[in-house]
């Protein structure tokens, strides 16, 4: 097994036997390109080597990415410092690495920064100190000094207290047997905080559909494959033989989560299937986690790794199989630094390296539709629920004609169906995917509103932790008691519901039933999820109250009862993805209802159930809808029937930003099949205090974006203290 800190030979030497030895070295920073640097003599490197090299007064650790560009002379060029004894970025992490740079129209140095995440990854390894035998006879022999020598009889090395613990004796018996020479220090490397799963324990038995799907994912090395399943129909444990047929041929699989949030059931089934918890990969790890984590994928020691988007930049030995789960999710889309789709680019990561990829969903996107429709992708099909499982029976509430009672939130249908259930000792969701207590405070007497200082936005009540907040930058205030504009007191009313407003109303009219909110305020890491999903699963809650966090990917076999609360919520804003990201959420959520031998019911609330999207939902005709929007989308020349990209322009002083706003529209370009929509005042026109204008630039699908953009962008000079982000492919129109 090869060591992350061993020598390695260049298999292509970019230097020389000259004088002057030089080579083009990309760090991890936003910056456009490579720089040159000189080669010491005796020293050299080859394209991926982790080299360390001098930037204005400190070093920084990048890599060696081809020959120099020779545009610079011998004299203002610097040395490096040393070569990093250690393993190099892979040849095709560095082609994935320009692509997104390209593609994104990001500095590659900032994309390289995401494949460089961890860097205490490249200092030297550290050890455990630990005590084996040395000599046995050399000091007499006692009853405690026996004791310990046994214990080291069952493990060759212990750690201090652990031989301690295991040989009960004090710490002193062991310093003595060390200084008598009964005993040596030897050191042990860390704890992985991953184990080896095995891809030979027998799975679950699969029925002949699923069986079927698992035997083609097992056999396809390449390509991308969409797997289609209904909620409930087992895509999870499909998808897990196509891993352990990659394991058996010794190569590593990357799962990619849209939520760390969802990680939590499935690492337990994923524990269960293979014996052994996967790597993970997301922002609760711990520091030497994640180094751990890091170099055990570059040395190829950690076979399987689940994570966030960002896990696709880590540096795979040896990746063979790319699986992107919940394939439809807009977390999938990185919204700040470098403006990425995670699912398209694991698309391209799989066809750099020619591997696998698989998509699963119960709601697949469009975009990924069209794709299967144009035979690019394969398509996989898994109509039915897992066992005795039946899909759960959907109604809609006309809330026109069945309101619910002043400054109530709930329908009367609503109403009987909770206690009816409840009454069956049978589990209900709530639905409302809006966080808080109500998302807007004004005052009765003058009418004002509390806003955010920093953003066009209303701060929300948390009315639990008796502030409000910004949902967008973090801004915190206390709950005021006079109106801060009028100075009235008793007058500040909060309008509309939040998840917090509608378990209010619930505990009011369902008192016996235990109720549990969940939200990524309330599930605040992967411990405290584990906790709220286990007390759900093991039937300690009558009555869930949650947001979006609950709406996939989890089981909970006496859960039979979903009511939506507010359908409609999702539907304003202007984003062209607006009733698609509705009805997949909506069709997920509906996904938790009857999953078990239990029938399941979903009664979903709107104010307007003519619309093609609740139609849908009722009559559970997703093919339907995705027609009637594809059709909408195709006659707009909208993604994915044509291309869409953003320009942001941020600044703190809004005058500035509108001067660059239009400095940019004269220059804006002109060609058949392309338009450039603004600038506008974007809908967040502020966001964490700076003034935000955009264009949109719309184009035939024929038309790449990026060099329009390059050539419209790279003549303007744009001040330090404005900013300008470019966004392909946007999802939020905010």
């Amino acid at each position: 097994m090869a060591s992350l800190f061993a020598s390695n030979t260049p298999d292509q030497n970019v230097t020389s036997d000259g004088a002057d030895r030089r080579v083009g070295v990309l760090l991890p920073l936003p910056l456009s390109g490579a720089y040159d640097y000189l080669v010491p003599e005796g020293v050299d490197v080859a394209p991926g080597d982790f080299v360390e090299a001098p930037l204005g007064a400190r070093s920084v650790v990048g890599v060696v990415w081809g020959p120099a560009k020779d545009d610079v002379a011998r004299t203002k060029l610097k040395a490096i410092e040393a070569k990093l004894e250690t393993l190099p970025l892979p040849e095709v992490s560095r082609r994935f690495i320009d692509w997104v740079a390209n593609y994104c129209l990001s500095p590659p140095g900032a994309v390289l920064k995401m494949a460089m995440s961890v860097g205490e990854a490249f200092q030297p390894e550290r050890m455990l100190k630990a005590y084996s035998i040395a000599d046995p006879n050399a000091a007499a022999m006692t009853a405690a000094r026996q004791r310990v020598l046994d214990a080291l009889g069952e493990a060759p090395s212990l750690q201090p207290g652990d031989l301690a613990r295991a040989a009960g004796v004090t710490s002193g018996v062991i310093r003595q047997m060390l200084q008598l020479g009964q005993l040596k220090q030897v050191a042990l490397p860390l704890p992985k905080p991953f184990g080896q799963p095995d891809a030979d324990m027998p799975g679950p038995e699969l029925s002949p559909g699923q069986r079927a799907a698992a035997d083609d994912l097992a056999q396809q090395r390449s390509g991308v494959t969409l797997l289609d399943g209904v909620t409930g129909s087992g895509k999870t444990e499909v998808y897990f033989e196509a891993i352990a047929a990659c394991l058996k041929r010794g190569h590593q699989a990357l799962v990619l989560l849209p939520e760390i949030a969802l990680t939590t059931q499935w690492l337990q089934r994923f524990t269960e299937r293979f014996g052994a918890a996967p790597a993970q990969w997301h922002s609760e790890l711990t520091g030497l986690e994640r180094r751990l984590t890091w170099r055990a994928v570059l040395r190829g020691d950690a076979k399987v790794v689940v994570g966030a988007r960002s896990a696709l930049f880590l540096p795979f030995k040896d990746l063979a199989l790319i699986i992107v789960d919940e394939e439809h999710e807009p977390a999938f889309k990185q919204e700040d630094g470098v403006v990425y789709q995670a699912r398209d680019m694991a698309v391209v990561r799989g066809h750099l390296a020619q591997i696998a990829v698989v998509l699963a969903s119960a709601t697949p996107s469009l975009e990924t539709m069209q794709n299967v429709e144009t035979g690019r992708y394969r398509y996989l099909h898994l109509p039915d629920r897992h066992g005795v499982a039946e899909l759960p029976e959907v109604r809609l509430i006309d809330l026109r004609r069945e309101p619910p009672p002043r400054q109530s939130w709930l329908s009367p249908p609503l109403r009987e169906a909770v206690r009816a259930t409840l009454a069956r000792k049978e589990q209900a969701l709530l639905f409302l995917n809006r966080r808080g207590y109500a998302p807007l405070t004004l005052c009765r007497a003058c009418g004002h509103r509390l806003k955010c200082p920093n953003c066009t936005a209303w701060l929300v009540e948390h009315r639990y932790l008796g502030r409000l907040q910004c949902h967008h930058c973090g801004y915190e205030a206390p709950l005021p008691k006079n109106c801060p504009a009028c100075n009235a007191e008793g007058v500040m009313a909060a309008c509309g519901p939040g998840v917090e407003r509608v378990a209010e109303e619930a505990a009011a009219l369902f008192p016996d039933a235990s109720r549990l909110i969940l939200t990524s305020d309330t599930a605040s890491g992967p411990a405290k999820t584990a906790e709220l999903l286990r007390m759900i699963a093991e039937r300690e809650v009558d009555l869930v109250i949650g947001t979006q966090i609950i709406a996939k990917g989890h089981h909970f076999p006496n859960l039979t009862l979903v009511g939506v609360v507010d359908a409609d919520l999702g539907m304003s804003g202007g984003d062209l993805r607006a009733a698609e990201r509705t009805f997949q959420l909506l069709h997920q959520v509906s996904g938790r209802a009857g999953r078990a031998d239990l029938p399941g019911l979903v009664l979903i609330q709107t104010y307007d159930p003519s619309r093609a999207v609740m139609r849908a939902l009722a009559a559970g005709d997703r093919d339907q809808f995705y027609a009637l929007e594809a059709e909408e989308r195709r006659a707009a020349g909208m993604p994915p029937f044509g291309r869409l990209a953003a320009v942001i322009l941020s600044g703190g002083d809004a005058a500035e930003v509108d001067h660059l706003a239009a400095t940019l529209a004269r220059t804006a370009p002109h060609q058949p099949g392309l338009q450039v929509l603004g600038p506008a005042p974007a809908p967040l026109a502020q966001l964490r205090g700076r003034h935000r204008r955009r264009f949109l630039v719309k184009a035939r699908r024929d038309i790449a974006l990026q060099p329009v953009l390059r050539a419209w962008l790279s003549g303007i000079k744009i001040r330090r203290d404005l900013g300008l982000e470019i966004d392909i492919d946007p999802y939020s129109f905010m």
